[in-house]
C-alpha cells in the first residue's frame, strides 16, 4: 500500500517547509511539495501550511497568502473535509482565509518570542491529534512576534462550548492569547491551527526540546490509512 500523501505548501518567505516535509517522511508519509502560485493540490490526502514570514508579513500576517492561487483550491477542499494543519504563519493564513475563526495579533509584550513552550492537549478528536491523550502536556518550540490569539466574546464562547480549543499554553502564556489558547480547530474538526511548531520536535538528533511533535504526523497518517 502506498504511503499517505501530505502536501506541504511553500509561499514566498516560508521558512519551515523542509522541516515539515521531513517530519512527514519521518512518520512514514509521502511529502508532496505544493507551490503557492500553482492552483493544484496534486491529489494529496492532507495539507500542511508551515511557518515563516509569507510575503514578509508586510501587511497582516497571512493576509496576502490568503489570496494565492493555491488557496483557491485549498479553501473549498478544506470546507469539504480535507485535513489541514497550519502552524505559526500557517495558522495566521488559515484565520485570514476564514477557515478558522479569530485572528493572531502582536504579542502582548510587543516582543518576538523564541523558546520551548509547554502546551496542553484539549481535544484529541481531530485528524491531527488522535495519537495524544486529552490533558496530555507536550513541549514544542515557539518563534513568533504575532501569536496572540484574539476573538470577540461570542466567538470565544462558541469555541469553548464546542470543544474547538485544541491546545492551551501551560507554564506561562508567551503572547497574551485569550484563554491561553495555543491552537484551535474548525467546527468540523478537520482544520487545525496552532502557533507552536511540531515539525521542529520530531527527532532528538536535531536538538529539539522533545519528540512530542511526532504525534501530529503519526496521527494524520493513521487517520488517512484507516479512512
Amino acid at each position: 500500500m502506498s504511503a499517505a500523501r501530505v502536501g506541504v505548501v511553500t509561499f514566498p518567505g516560508t521558512l519551515d517547509d523542509q522541516d515539515a516535509a521531513r517530519a512527514v517522511r519521518h512518520a512514514g508519509g509521502e511529502a508532496v511539495p505544493l507551490w503557492h502560485a500553482d492552483p493544484d493540490l496534486k491529489g494529496v490526502d492532507a495539507v500542511f501550511l508551515p511557518g515563516g514570514f509569507s510575503y514578509g508579513d508586510y501587511l497582516r500576517c497571512g493576509a496576502i497568502s490568503r489570496f494565492a492561487p493555491l488557496m483557491e483550491e485549498l479553501i473549498p477542499a478544506a470546507r469539504a473535509g480535507l485535513p489541514v494543519l497550519g502552524t505559526c504563519n500557517g495558522f495566521q493564513i488559515l484565520c485570514e482565509a476564514h477557515l478558522l475563526p479569530g485572528a493572531l495579533m502582536r504579542n502582548a509584550g510587543l516582543h518576538y518570542v523564541c523558546r520551548d513552550q509547554g502546551i496542553r492537549v484539549e481535544n484529541t478528536g481531530t485528524p491531527w491529534t488522535g495519537d495524544f491523550t486529552e490533558g496530555q502536556e507536550i513541549l514544542l518550540p515557539i518563534k513568533h512576534g504575532e501569536g496572540r490569539y484574539v476573538a470577540d466574546a461570542e466567538t470565544l464562547a462558541a469555541l469553548e462550548a464546542g470543544g474547538q480549543v485544541v491546545f492551551r499554553y501551560v507554564g506561562g502564556n508567551p503572547n497574551g492569547s485569550l484563554n491561553d489558547i495555543a491552537g484551535i480547530r474548525n467546527e468540523a474538526g478537520n482544520v487545525v491551527g496552532l502557533m507552536p511548531h511540531p515539525e521542529h520536535a520530531v527527532e532528538e538528533l536535531t536538538g529539539a526540546p522533545s519528540t512530542d511533535g511526532r504525534g501530529f504526523f503519526t496521527s494524520i497518517l493513521k487517520k488517512l490509512v484507516n479512512a
